[in-house]
């Protein structure tokens, strides 16, 4: 027997007004976050007020501006990071405008970002990609700043994360601990990952890097289907073949 429309609009409402407001706002909370994966009132509200949820990059973005001013002042070289970030991502012309709009927003430090953040609970290859993109900014002036330091282990904390395995990210970008490899073998090691030669110019060693990056790039991966720790690998092998790039960048002057 199938009811009207109407009736069943009517049937249920008088359902859902005898359940206790304790069990129905339960019920309700846990379908929110099942099916809108949404863990607070401020991702709620903007999903019913028809806010797009804010995209990937524009969240990398916004971070990186915020570590950028959080010591008071942005330097020349956290704007640079930006920009190799986006080299990293392989952006567009718009989406270079996008992140850049994002950085700025990040930098003036209006926008709440723990939302978003604790929205990538159940997405680890996404918030170690962002800590990681984190710690790059934070010393891309070779300096460790408090301030810094616990904005991102807020960050790792609002997505899941022990402090521990936060700040242990932090070595593999520590100017110090990098500079303990022998400088020429590291640099032949750079080399090797991006296949080109010491005598290389630099639209080659561009051209390399860039066909590189798409060929390991998690995201890719993850549109095509990929394991987790398939997308973990591609993840570990994008961050060499960024940092082999900024040293052969650096040796070879461009």
């Amino acid at each position: 027997m199938f009811w009207p429309a109407t009736t069943l609009g009517v049937l249920l409402g008088f359902a859902l007004a005898h359940i206790p407001g304790a069990i129905l706002g339960a019920v309700l909370g846990q379908l929110a976050d099942r099916r809108l994966e949404l863990h607070s009132w401020p991702q709620l509200r903007e999903r019913l007020g028809g806010k797009p949820a804010m995209a990937q990059h524009e969240l990398l973005f916004t971070l990186l501006g915020r570590v950028a001013k959080a010591n008071g002042q942005v330097q020349p070289e956290h704007i640079q990071q930006a920009r190799d970030e986006m080299l990293l991502l392989g952006m567009g012309s718009q989406a270079q405008r996008e992140a850049i709009d994002a950085f700025n927003r990040g930098r003036d430090g209006r926008t709440s970002l723990r939302p978003y953040l604790r929205g990538l609970q159940r997405k680890p290859t996404a918030a170690e990609g962002l800590l990681r993109a984190g710690w790059r900014m934070v010393w891309a002036d070779h300096r460790d700043h408090p301030v810094e330091r616990e904005l991102l282990l807020d960050w790792g904390r609002w997505m899941g994360w022990p402090a521990q395995r936060v700040q242990a990210l932090s070595d593999d970008y520590e100017p110090r601990r990098r500079a303990l490899a022998r400088p020429d073998e590291r640099f032949q090691m750079a080399l090797s990952l991006l296949g080109v030669a010491s005598t290389a110019q630099a639209d080659e060693v561009k051209r390399a890097y860039r066909r590189l990056l798409s060929k390991h790039h998690p995201d890719k991966l993850e549109g095509a289907g990929a394991s987790t720790r398939q997308v973990e690998a591609a993840t570990e092998r994008t961050r060499q073949l960024h940092d082999a790039y900024e040293l052969v960048r650096s040796r070879l002057g461009f």
